[in-house]
């Protein structure tokens, strides 16, 4: 699948140059160079076609007229109203762009270009580039390249809600539950896909007249299982439609999100669809049902931007020239410790990536007063994700990480744990243990954390820069005591775990909140220091 490559390139604005953005690609948090005169909007200079074939200059004549483009070799006019793409191949832009089109005899260099507007023969506005990537569009007020048809998408904010939290492997009933009470749409979203009973819930919707979507990615790590080989089958010959995003102008590297929409419902998981995940045979995962129709709309609206991408190809299509490989699904067994519950949250934020769910979290943790707990399979101690984490220590901020005891996280963990161990020799309140299941899972896949007791966040992002940049991830933020003191609980009992406190541990936690409805009580004990020390082997990320 295609990663993104980066590419020098300069972009000029209004007789100054437009800084470079760092962060993450779409996901910086800063805001891009407002203009307020005629520009160069975007550069879209090497289609996927012969001859390139459909390449085109957007420009925004604001209020300006007597305007004129030049690549230096060709000088083009402007026409004066609105935005308007200039294509020496009109009829093929035009399935291109959603702003009319203007027939105008100008070729763009893939080795490089200089283009340069201009009024009344004064230089408003300059945009050049180096080289290109195939498929890919600059916008030229950021100075990005993303493939075409990636839209970057803001915050939603969707009000108040009464939600079901609820953790895996405890509570596996609960996405059952959610896709069963369907009676209009069903969008999932996933990675991989390799559940027989989530399967037999989509095929009874069908049956009972749900229009039922599923979109997964269509080069996992590890390769496709027989296992989901034979689901899509299932799925496609019962009348869902089924697509994955594969191909080598795929817009994301993954598609990596995990998330579905029942009718006026929300349902996101840190968890795949697949026995080991939502089947609740393995991994310690987060997930939240949210009843709200305004946050189940923003999903929905991912979902079809997705959906309907040029890379979205359906499974009879891929499945022609696809190789799967065998995999035994998980079949642990494990007793619920954590029923699901209730909640009122006061708040409820979608968050994607790429575009802003990286640094949406970030931007929680640097506002985080006193406490903040994450729960991670693994995490770099050089990416911007640790950075935060430190900063938020060195403010005195209470940080604590649990991370994952999957046999392919151990040696990098381990590696993390010892650095936590220098800061906190050094007097900063941070601290990291790397999970004990004691038979209540078998490893860490949550990725999710709990801030100052009133904010959670949960999601398919893995913290770490290509998950932001490259992947399309979907994380919530819940804002509430309510929330926060369930997601907060569970992790209380997997942090003494993780301290050899046992199963039924629930060691020091800040408690800023009573829990949500059900009666649910945060026991306080006193806290364990001691570390862990786990001999660890060299794995790689299979999820």
């Amino acid at each position: 699948m295609l990663r993104f490559a980066c590419v020098a390139l300069v972009v000029c604005a209004s007789l100054a140059s437009v800084p470079p953005v760092a962060g993450d690609r779409a996901d910086t948090g800063a805001a891009a160079t407002p203009h307020h005169g005629p520009h160069v909007v975007a550069v879209f200079p090497d289609p996927v076609a012969d001859g390139d074939t459909g390449e085109y200059v957007v420009v925004d004549p604001a209020d300006g007229s007597n305007l004129s483009l030049s690549d230096g070799e060709t000088r083009v006019s402007v026409p004066p109203d609105g935005p308007v793409a200039l294509s020496a191949t009109p009829n093929a832009t035009r399935n291109l762009v959603d702003v009319p089109v203007a027939a105008a005899d100008l070729w763009l260099g893939n080795g490089g270009e200089q283009l340069v507007l201009r009024r009344n023969g004064t230089a408003v506005d300059r945009v050049a580039y180096e080289t290109t990537e195939e498929g890919e569009r600059l916008n030229a007020t950021t100075g990005r390249w993303t493939p075409r048809g990636l839209t970057p998408r803001e915050p939603v904010a969707t009000g108040s809600a009464t939600a079901t939290a609820f953790v895996l492997p405890d509570a596996p009933g609960v996405p059952l539950e959610t896709l069963r009470g369907a009676d209009r749409r069903i969008l999932l979203a996933g990675y991989t896909f390799a559940s027989a009973r989530v399967a037999d819930a989509l095929l009874s919707a069908v049956d009972r007249g749900v229009r039922v979507r599923v979109l997964l990615d269509g080069g996992p790590i590890g390769g496709m299982t027989t296992r989901q080989r034979e689901q899509l089958d299932r799925l496609a010959a019962g009348g869902v439609d089924v697509r994955l995003l594969d191909g080598p102008h795929a817009r994301f590297s993954y598609h990596h999100p995990k998330y579905a929409v029942a009718d006026g419902e929300a349902l996101v998981l840190t968890e795949n669809w697949k026995p080991a995940g939502t089947g609740g045979r393995s991994s310690r995962g987060w997930g939240v049902r949210i009843d709200s129709s305004r946050t189940a709309d923003a999903l929905a609206s991912v979902f079809e931007h997705d959906a309907e991408g040029p890379d979205a190809i359906r499974w009879r299509d891929r499945r022609q020239n696809a190789t799967f490989v065998e995999a035994d699904p998980a079949s642990g067994s494990y007793d619920a410790a954590f029923e699901p519950s209730s909640v009122d949250v006061e708040r409820v934020r979608v968050l994607t990536a790429p575009g802003n769910a990286g640094g949406g979290m970030r931007r929680a943790i640097a506002a985080a007063n006193d406490s903040v707990d994450v729960i991670s399979p693994r995490l770099d101690p050089s990416g911007p994700y640790f950075e935060s984490l430190v900063a938020a220590a060195e403010r005195g901020v209470e940080v604590r990480i649990l991370l994952s005891n999957a046999w392919y996280d151990r040696e990098s963990n381990r590696a993390l744990v010892d650095r936590v161990e220098q800061l906190r020799d050094r007097g900063l309140p941070i601290e990291a243990r790397i999970a004990r299941p004691s038979g209540r899972f078998e490893k860490v896949h949550a990725k999710g954390a709990v801030i100052d007791g009133r904010t959670v966040l949960l999601g398919s992002l893995n913290w770490n820069r290509h998950s932001a940049r490259e992947n399309r991830e979907v994380v919530v933020a819940l804002y509430g005591d309510e929330p926060a003191s369930y997601y907060g609980r569970t992790f209380e009992a997997d942090w003494a775990a993780a301290a050899g406190g046992g199963a039924g541990a629930v060691a020091d936690w800040r408690v800023h909140a009573t829990l949500a409805a059900g009666g649910l009580a945060a026991v306080v004990l006193a806290g364990f220091v001691l570390r862990q020390t786990v001999e660890f082997d060299i794995g790689l990320e299979t999820e």
